[in-house]
């Protein structure tokens, strides 16, 4: 005779709780794609400071397409990137998810952080074959997005720290790029030592 295996009892919580955080997961995944779509199209900028619009109103400010401009603005509530005021049926974007959502200067600026993760998202049929054959994805081999959208996201962060505070932390760094260095070039025009 053989045993027959008997299925371990489920903790019928813990399994709902995986299955809900599983969902959120899976709808951050599908909003990375709007919140990119909202970039490109300028959605973001146009509700920047606007105050409340309806639908429409967003829609002839991006010339973009009124019905799914209501179904990017209802999805942008639902995760609580824009305001809906129900009375009204119009949305608006606050002060401070402007900032991270427009403010290309600032190092909270998160467009090009959804853009490098949709860059993955898409490169994942080739990552998926690079781990069954074990061969490897080089990173010059990732789709456009993901070169974008890692530039646009540590831009922000080096643009705001590299030479206020990154340069600084390292002991003599800073006066050794004041002084500069002078390079030879040869005939040819390639560079030598410095001198």
């Amino acid at each position: 005779m053989t045993a027959i295996d008997q299925p371990a009892a489920i903790d019928t919580d813990k399994l709902m709780g995986f299955v809900f955080r599983a969902v959120d997961e899976v709808g951050a995944t599908l909003n990375t794609a709007l919140v990119v779509m909202g970039d490109r199209l300028g959605r973001y900028r146009a509700l920047a400071g606007a105050g409340a619009l309806t639908p429409a109103e967003l829609a002839q400010r991006t010339g973009t397409a009124e019905p799914y401009v209501r179904e990017w603005l209802n999805a942008q509530a639902a995760g609580a990137y824009v305001d809906y005021d129900p009375d009204s049926g119009r949305y608006s974007l606050p002060a401070e998810h402007a900032v991270a959502l427009t403010d290309e200067s600032s190092p909270a600026c998160l467009p090009g952080f959804f853009q490098g993760a949709l860059g993955s998202v898409l490169d994942s049929p080739r990552i998926t074959e690079a781990a069954k054959t074990g061969e490897g994805i080089g990173w010059h081999e990732h789709g456009q997005d993901a070169f974008d959208g890692v530039e646009r996201f540590y831009r922000t962060s080096y643009n705001a720290h590299l030479v206020s505070e990154w340069l600084p932390a390292l002991d003599g760094v800073v006066a050794k790029l004041e002084r500069g260095r002078r390079w030879r070039t040869s005939a040819a025009g390639t560079a030598r030592r410095p001198s």
